[in-house]
């Protein structure tokens, strides 16, 4: 990104065509996990409508770490504005827990219809999520479950992709504008397998260990005995070096897993779709 780029942002007629929508909302609450777009998202409502008129709602459960939830109180904090906590229960809900491939909309509708309860109680008329215009590409059945409770999501309306989503957040001094996407952590276990709290719990406690060696962006896929470990192609050299990889190997099977792989894929969003054809 070059300086003539972020300087360019203000002038944006996309940015433009986003904020006008912003303003048309007059009071909102955001759909706020704390990552990149939420927090640009946030970042404009507030800056826009001022933080007396805008809401910070994140979700949680077992699938959303407490490193997350913190980093989401902390940006919440920084802007100023309300932040409230919404406790799920997504592993009680046995639609969820089974695990089929509509798992996301079971997840989503679930925080959405607390979501909508919160704003009707506030008399707030507007709920956007972060969802950007790159996400259309993608599976994501629970953007049916934000239709059906009439989430908005500007970014997609606007056109806006994640690269300009850091690209603006950049500009605007948002120390979430590098930060690697985290989705909630049931993405990490294969369709068809049970979600379970000790599942998810091993999931954190796997990409923690490997985020403390030094893997800033990386996945364990839970296959129950397999742990398949995914990080960008860049950085696997590295994580083969002997005291690395023997290191990685004693504490996955110290947590339960009997084989360990690495993926020779590489990182990539979405991997467990690939198996549904989408």
């Amino acid at each position: 990104m070059s300086e003539k780029e972020i300087q360019s942002t203000s002038a944006d007629a996309v940015l433009d065509s986003l904020k006008a929508m912003i303003t048309s909302y007059e009071r909102v609450i955001v759909a706020f996990s704390g990552g990149v777009d939420s927090s640009f998202l946030l970042k404009l409502c507030v800056d826009i409508l001022g933080k007396d008129n805008v809401v910070a709602a994140t979700g949680a459960s077992e699938t959303y770490t407490p490193a997350e939830l913190d980093f989401a109180r902390s940006t919440a904090g920084e802007m100023n504005v309300r932040h409230v906590i919404i406790r799920t229960d997504e592993i009680g809900d046995e639609a969820f827990a089974s695990n089929t491939k509509l798992r996301c909309y079971h997840c989503k509708k679930n925080f959405y219809s607390k979501l909508r309860e919160a704003a009707d109680a506030e008399n707030i008329r507007v709920i956007v999520d972060g969802t950007n215009s790159d996400d259309k590409n993608d599976y994501r059945p629970g953007r049916t479950a934000a239709a059906e409770y009439g989430i908005l999501s500007p970014l997609v309306d606007a056109g806006i992709t994640k690269d300009r989503i850091r690209l603006y957040s950049k500009a605007m001094g948002l120390k979430s504008w590098d930060k690697p996407a985290n989705p909630c952590l049931a993405s990490r276990v294969p369709y068809g397998s049970r979600i379970t709290g000790e599942k998810l719990d091993t999931i954190a406690r796997a990409e923690e260990f490997l985020r403390h060696m030094g893997f800033d962006i990386v996945r364990v896929r839970h296959h129950d005995a397999v742990a398949r470990i995914e990080i960008p192609i860049r950085d696997m050299a590295r994580f083969m070096e002997d005291d690395t990889r023997e290191a990685t190997e004693r504490y996955m099977k110290n947590l339960g897993f009997t084989w360990i792989t690495i993926d020779i894929g590489g990182y990539r969003t979405g991997s467990m779709n690939e198996i549904l054809g989408v």
